[in-house]
């Protein structure tokens, strides 16, 4: 891979050009939170499901 360390150098300059030094970590803190909501999610849902299955179990042996 030559020059690869260059065209990232390239690619954080345009970066920090675009959008300024001062909005990076804000936006970098919004993917991090959105991130961890997703994670948060996803280990919630099998929890609700199996409520759902016992609610489900409960009301066919009625």
């Amino acid at each position: 891979m030559r020059g690869g360390i260059w065209e990232i150098i390239i690619i954080v300059v345009l970066i920090l050009i675009l959008f300024g030094s001062a909005k990076i970590p804000a936006m970098m803190k919004n993917i991090a939170s959105g991130i961890k909501t997703f994670k948060k999610e996803v280990k919630e849902e099998p929890k609700s499901a199996s409520a759902k299955k016992k609610a489900v179990a409960k009301k066919k042996s009625k």
